[in-house]
């Protein structure tokens, strides 16, 4: 019997992931939350990371 890989896009890096955690209405897989976790505030990264994020708190309403 073979169980069913269930994957959802992350909002991050935008890949097919299988393991992470939902934030609001998105998910975000368990490397990109790593790599958000270690990044020092300091790092450009952290910009790109904060931009990313952004797209969790707008709703997705369609008239």
């Amino acid at each position: 019997m073979n169980a069913k890989q269930i994957s959802e896009t992350c909002v991050i890096c935008g890949e097919q992931k299988g393991r992470g955690i939902h934030l609001y209405t998105s998910f975000l897989c368990v490397d990109c939350e790593r790599d958000i976790i270690l990044t020092d505030t300091n790092d450009p990264k952290y910009k790109y990371y904060l931009k990313k994020l952004k797209k969790i708190t707008t709703p997705e309403i369609f008239s």
